[in-house]
């Protein structure tokens, strides 16, 4: 049990031990740590790893039977990019586990800053696909214009800031305070709620409210469409908006003075299993609108 005050032991260097860098390591050392990174590594490895290489298999399929000149579109972009970073969290959580497991501290580090550019990226990307949605069922017009060849340069920008933020966003390892990171958490995570539950509002309301096309013989399908889109983005705004609230309350419950040193390291360690099925979700549903899960196919 961890009853001092964070202390690190004489093998780990003087800039590990006031660095988040090094806290993240002490915490993994514990048994809660140890515990928690051999869970996640394990869940990510039986249900994350297969649904992402599944997503880039249908992927490389499909765009090598349309041609390899034809636009892959927004929303598909998008889930290909998140695929890829959620492999390097699976990649990330191995490489850590095996570090902690065998006190290789070279491998471990390699784990984590690879985890670190998971922790950002994995929100921005989410922001990015519920206003790609917002824009294309409420601003349909100039969803249709970013379609072309400025709009797609304009995309890959974007693409390209969100990887660049989590590149810097390594750096945050060796900031000397958690609490600093944690600031900036309390920053980002309101605007990007306010973010993205203006856009799934948005679309939800737009797709609720009955259009030309509702009357007559198409009213069936057309109201089977909006149950689907229903559907769908109440599952990302529901999930998100659990792993938001996870991340508020881990940050509020951190600074508790009645909690000891291995309490406070388990609940922040908890954070990441807020993200697990944030990361599972996207991939899903790209397998469920492919016709790639067998037990849930849409309906014609």
């Amino acid at each position: 049990m961890l009853t001092n005050p964070p202390t690190f032991s004489n093998t780990t260097s003087h800039l590990s031990s006031v660095t988040i860098f090094g806290r993240l390591q002490f915490c993994w050392s514990s048994r809660a740590g140890t515990l928690s990174i051999t869970v996640l590594t394990i869940l990510n490895n039986l249900f994350l790893l297969p649904l992402c290489v599944s997503v880039l298999y249908v992927g490389l399929k499909r765009w090598w039977q349309q041609g390899k000149g034809m636009p892959l579109s927004h929303s598909n972009i998008l889930t290909y990019h998140i695929v890829i970073l959620e492999l390097m969290n699976v990649l990330g959580s191995t490489l850590s586990c095996f570090g902690v497991h065998t006190n290789i501290t070279t491998m471990e580090a390699v784990g984590i800053y690879f985890l670190a550019n998971v922790f950002s990226g994995q929100m921005m990307f989410h922001i990015l696909t519920c206003v790609e949605r917002y824009l294309a069922v409420v601003h349909p017009i100039t969803y249709v214009a970013l379609k072309s060849a400025k709009g797609i340069r304009l995309r890959n920008i974007t693409i390209s800031c969100v990887w660049l933020t989590c590149l810097i966003g390594m750096g945050y390892l060796s900031l000397p305070d958690e609490r600093i990171l944690m600031l900036l958490s309390f920053c980002m995570v309101p605007i990007a709620l306010a973010v993205i539950s203006f856009c799934s509002i948005s679309v939800l309301c737009v797709l609720i409210r009955p259009g030309p096309g509702s009357r007559g013989g198409n009213r069936q399908q057309i109201d089977q469409s909006k149950v689907r889109a229903f559907h769908t983005i109440m599952a990302i705004l529901s999930l998100l908006l659990i792993r938001f609230g996870g991340h508020i309350c881990v940050n509020a419950l951190y600074d508790h003075e009645h909690l000891s040193n291995g309490n406070t390291c388990a609940i922040w360690l908890a954070e990441s299993w807020f993200c697990l099925p944030t990361g599972l979700m996207l991939p899903l549903l790209f397998l469920y609108r492919a016709r790639k899960i067998p037990l849930c196919r849409p309906k014609q």
